[in-house]
């Protein structure tokens, strides 16, 4: 697995039992198990809960799944 697909399967395990659709950045880092300081790592990527977040804009808003997340972040983070 490379270290694209490494980190979308985090993710959407992170999000996993989250509810959804999610309409705001604030229901969204809540969803995380431990919030903004959920990290996800592979190689020598590491990233926050709260790091991804920046990346993202209100028209992003509502997710509807954990891929659609993960997805739109590493997309964002040009992976």
């Amino acid at each position: 697995m490379n270290v694209k697909e490494e980190i979308r399967t985090q993710i959407t395990g992170a999000l996993a039992g989250a509810k959804f659709p999610i309409k705001t950045p604030e229901e969204l880092l809540a969803a995380f198990p431990m919030g903004a300081a959920t990290t996800c790592r592979a190689g020598d990527v590491e990233m926050t809960a709260g790091e991804a977040g920046t990346l993202l804009t209100p028209e992003d808003f509502p997710f509807t799944s954990p891929g659609q997340v993960a997805d739109t972040i590493l997309s964002r983070a040009g992976m």
